[in-house]
């Protein structure tokens, strides 16, 4: 664990590269006072101004409220959503993105009472990630079909044709970049057509840890099932069905974890979602991630061990990068 004075540091330092009189807007919710503090002091040692924004937690997994604060956005410098949910993918920040804002989003949900900006894994390396991402994205991009399997059966595969894929490395220092704390390789599969077999086995992401293995089948791009033994495929599709959004069936996102210093403990879905030796699939909305997909909601399930490949050309090998 980490000092969270240290961890703000890494953050507004080492990732988004603050500089003196520049306008943050720090937007979280009633959970974490404890790191509006710390980025109050921050701010105060480091000239920045601060504005904080305290939302209902589960309005921002919705994703209303933010899409409402379009117009804030798009006046300020530094925009961090640090709620317990992402709000990465929503239209609100894509436009103030390209108005010249930069975003982080630093989603801070934690299952075991720690802030996440007292854990290790935010310490990882960007420069190391984002060697490793240049060589998966060198061997993606122009790709069609990228084809996941693992030892316990998976059998995937994501159309890709036309879609640019992107990286994930915390940083985020100039104007008009997207940053997040989940460090990966992430791409926005062509809507209705991944097709295949996932055998999910780390991760539901916000929910915590697979306790047993899910077969979960993909058909046109969506879910249309998922079982397992002990109701771990119940809870998901329990899960989904809670944001009453059809979209939240479908596949918006493949992802590649990054982040060595990461594991999937269950506590943090970011560091999940993050670990090195996994891949993932982000269900729902993907507009800010290159797709066209809405939907009331993101998140993602993590399984261990991907053999991938892209057009036949291998990247990982049993979650080793081999490319």
């Amino acid at each position: 664990m980490i000092n969270i004075d240290k961890g703000i540091s890494i953050i507004l330092h080492d990732w988004l590269n603050v500089g003196k009189d520049e306008l943050i807007h720090f937007i979280t919710d009633e959970a974490h006072l404890r790191e509006a503090e710390a980025i109050s002091r921050w701010a105060y040692g480091a000239d920045a101004v601060l504005k904080t924004t305290i939302l209902n937690s589960q309005l921002v997994q919705k994703g209303d409220v933010i899409e409402g604060m379009t117009d804030i956005f798009c006046k300020e410098d530094v925009i961090i959503g640090a709620t317990d949910f992402s709000f990465i993918t929503t239209n609100a920040i894509r436009t103030a993105v390209r108005k010249g804002a930069r975003f982080l989003s630093l989603p801070l949900s934690c299952s075991d009472g720690t802030s996440l900006l007292e854990n290790d894994f935010i310490q990882m390396n960007p420069s190391v990630t984002y060697r490793d991402a240049r060589r998966i994205i060198n061997v993606m991009k122009g790709t069609k079909d990228v084809h996941v399997t693992t030892r316990k059966g998976t059998d995937l595969h994501f159309n890709i044709e036309g879609r640019t894929p992107g990286y994930f490395n915390g940083r985020a220092g100039r104007k008009g970049l997207i940053g997040s704390s989940s460090f990966e390789v992430f791409v926005a599969p062509n809507e209705d057509q991944t097709n295949g077999v996932l055998y999910l086995d780390a991760s539901f992401g916000y929910i915590g840890l697979v306790k047993n293995t899910v077969k979960v089948v993909f058909e046109n791009g969506r879910i249309v099932s998922a079982e397992s033994e002990g109701g771990d495929g119940q809870k998901l599709l329990d899960y989904i069905a809670s944001f009453n959004s059809e979209n939240m069936y479908k596949a918006g996102e493949l992802g590649i974890g990054l982040n060595r210093i990461s594991k999937t403990r269950g506590v943090s879905y970011i560091e999940d979602e993050s670990a090195f030796h996994t891949f993932h699939i982000g269900l729902g909305r993907n507009r800010g991630l290159g797709g066209r997909q809405d939907a009331a909601g993101h998140f993602d399930i993590v399984t261990n061990d991907p053999t991938i490949t892209a057009d036949g050309k291998l990247i990982m090998l049993d979650g080793e990068i081999a490319c």
